[in-house]
């Protein structure tokens, strides 16, 4: 110990340690009180119940394949917006995030409109492919996606603007083709952003609530995942349901520890 005292630019200044506590209490105390109402003396046979488990094994599926899909649309996506200069890229670059911000609801709804049976794209899928999108696991699966490739798409392009773009130029002038180059150059330097990206995106799609309920309803089995089981197993069954919010829980903070160098960590 130096015994030094600390520098004043460090001193939290007293009139704001009341709040930040008072929102430190805030954000702890509803999870504290999550893990006080456990059933810990039945949680291993709660966790072993048909229902929970028919639900976390739907949500692990629905949630890999959304980002598999956010993976295969979002890393060109993302390219495209960071390495090209096209007319409107900002309008574009609004459009992509709007997910973010907008109510998980709506994006249901709007997903009816255009996929469900009488929608702009739905109706020629079910009249001319017989495939039909609404109240399906693979609802639940563009559901998840529509609300979760923003968060994708936003590490992915930032990957792009922080690599060096030197080593593809050269590589260029070397006479690589422009696909070599993504494939070769491209996605090893910016791997770790898509690393990230798709953990973020995972994690966004096995929570995701409003636009898979408005979608894809829930249906046990079919399309009742972890998020909906929750919000149903509150009013018939609320240990159920506290189970189910603990896995939730517990997949969060390991997504929160693996990225913790990369956003949560402080200087």
């Amino acid at each position: 110990m130096t015994g030094r005292p600390a520098p004043p630019a460090s001193r939290v200044p007293w009139v704001l340690v009341l709040p930040a506590v008072l929102g430190l209490a805030f954000l702890v105390l509803p999870l504290a009180g999550l893990l006080i109402r456990a059933p810990w003396s039945t949680l291993g046979t709660r966790l072993g119940e048909p229902q929970v488990l028919e639900a976390l094994r739907l949500s692990l599926v629905t949630s890999t394949l959304a980002t598999g899909v956010c993976l295969v649309l979002g890393v060109p996506l993302a390219w495209v917006l960071a390495r090209s200069g096209f007319p409107g890229r900002g309008l574009v670059r609004a459009l992509v995030t709007v997910p973010l911000v907008l109510p998980p609801v709506v994006g249901g709804v709007a997903l009816l409109l255009v996929l469900g049976r009488r929608g702009i794209v739905g109706q020629w899928l079910d009249s001319a492919l017989g495939l039909t999108l609404p109240f399906t696991t693979t609802g639940v699966v563009l559901a998840e996606a529509f609300v979760a490739m923003p968060f994708l798409v936003i590490s992915v392009e930032g990957a792009l603007r922080a690599a060096d773009p030197r080593y593809e130029e050269a590589a260029a002038t070397l006479g690589a083709s422009r696909w070599t180059i993504f494939r070769r150059v491209t996605l090893p330097m910016i791997a770790p952003g898509v690393a990230a990206g798709a953990i973020l995106c995972w994690a966004r799609a096995l929570g995701e609530f409003g636009a898979t309920i408005t979608f894809a309803g829930s249906f046990p089995g079919r399309t009742q995942t972890m998020p909906l089981a929750v919000y149903l197993a509150l009013e018939t069954d609320p240990e159920a349901a506290i189970v189910l919010s603990l896995v939730l829980l517990t997949v969060s903070v390991v997504i929160l520890a693996l990225l913790r160098d990369r956003w949560v960590s402080g200087p």
